[in-house]
């Protein structure tokens, strides 16, 4: 079975003589070593392109050990490069594990006839020292693990059994190839320990396992909910019998986000035009791995459909924000008083904005009144939408809101077009 990731093939093609190093990123085992050692090979291949000016290296092969050394991985290079002319296409693969990477990326650079595309599993990439040194001569091509549509034209058969798998099992390639139950949670599940976990306390070398595991357990059970530092606390306290600090915390929140296992959404309050940073939400980049994290509990599909939603809207290149709207209304007493209404998702992209809410279930009239009522309060013309968990095409209500099935919302070649 091969998933074809066509829109991330395209990217690399587009990015091809723009005079920058191409840095492919994600989570690990989301596919970037399939992408650029056998999709983009191909395609360079069937191009034409000769086979011996192509040079790849996967970093993370024991073969390639001794070229972590940046000064052999240099002369490595030096030495397979064709001075004929002709492009040479350089392809490092989890480059990170380099020595001084920086320095080799930015030699890469100044080698003539050369395009050079690398890769890596953290966001360590684009910390704040790598872009003040590599600003303006690094193209980052962000992959995620499979989309809901790259899912099914691969896996095909009924939407609703295809989705079940999907927000049960998650979009990791290889995990979609395995044929039972059994196998896709012990795969996962090993992936989540040995790997993912492993690697963000090896890296950051880190005492307290207990704390990291505990905060992805408490991320897991809430998709959706608002979390600040001194909640998960309180969480910590209160359920799991843990004593942990504000500061550790964020800094657990900022070591999963480099690792790219979750996403964090920020609050934006729609009428005053601001961000605000009490508490914001956090989705997880694959699902099959947070059902792993608590064991495949809590399997709610309102909420796991959410997270869809918002990592779809991300992998079409939208900014994703929770939106709040500010009203006043009356209460028992008569008196004024404020209130906030929340907004799942406001997007951007360039000058497009939507508005959108995730319901999976709209069973009555207070539900559909409950859902609508913060969009019908926002004053601009923005489109608003309400995605529901039900078979529908996509059709405008009485009041201009966009209504839509998450099968079609989806499966939708671009979610706005």
């Amino acid at each position: 079975m091969l998933f074809e990731r066509k829109s991330y093939l395209k990217k690399l093609i587009s990015a091809e003589g723009n005079g920058m190093i191409k840095i492919i990123t994600g989570i690990r085992r989301c596919g970037k070593s399939f992408l650029l050692f056998h999709i983009f090979h191909n395609y360079l291949i069937e191009r034409g392109v000769a086979a011996n000016h192509i040079i790849e290296l996967a970093m993370d092969d024991n073969h390639n050990k001794k070229l972590l050394d940046p000064d052999k991985l240099l002369d490595y290079i030096d030495h397979h490069v064709v001075n004929d002319g002709k492009t040479n296409y350089v392809i490092i693969d989890e480059i990170q594990l380099v020595e001084d990477f920086v320095g080799v990326m930015l030699s890469l650079l100044h080698m003539p006839h050369v395009e050079t595309y690398v890769s890596g599993s953290n966001s360590k990439f684009l910390s704040k020292d790598v872009v003040t040194e590599f600003r303006g001569r690094g193209w980052e091509i962000r992959v995620h693990p499979l989309s809901f549509a790259e899912y099914y034209e691969g896996m095909g058969g009924d939407r609703m059994q295809a989705m079940s798998d999907y927000y049960t099992y998650g979009g990791l390639p290889y995990v979609a190839q395995l044929q039972t139950e059994q196998e896709k949670k012990q795969y996962l599940t090993d992936v989540y320990t040995t790997i993912y976990l492993r690697d963000i306390i090896e890296r950051n070398h880190l005492k307290n396992e207990v704390g990291l595991t505990t905060i992805m357990r408490v991320l897991a059970s809430d998709i959706g909910a608002s979390f600040n530092a001194k909640r998960i606390v309180n969480t910590f306290q209160s359920a799991e019998h843990v004593s942990i600090s504000e500061n550790t915390i964020r800094n657990y929140l900022v070591l999963l986000q480099d690792a790219f296992i979750i996403s964090e959404a920020m609050r934006y309050n729609i009428k005053g035009r601001k961000y605000i940073g009490s508490e914001n939400k956090y989705y997880f980049e694959d699902l099959g791995i947070r059902n792993a994290i608590i064991g495949w509990r809590q399997i709610e599909v309102s909420h796991l459909m959410e997270n869809i939603l918002y990592n779809a809207l991300k992998m079409q290149g939208y900014s994703v924000d929770v939106g709040l709207v500010e009203i006043w209304e009356k209460n028992k007493e008569g008196k004024n008083v404020r209130k906030q209404l929340e907004v799942d998702f406001v997007i951007n992209r360039a000058d497009e904005r939507v508005y959108i809410q995730s319901a999976y279930m709209l069973y009555d009239d207070e539900k559909w009144a409950q859902e609508k009522r913060p969009l019908m309060t926002i004053p601009d013309g923005f489109k608003k939408v309400i995605v529901t968990g039900e078979y529908r095409t996509g059709n405008y209500n009485d009041d201009g809101i966009y209504i839509i099935g998450w099968y079609n919302f989806l499966l939708q070649a671009s979610l706005f077009d």
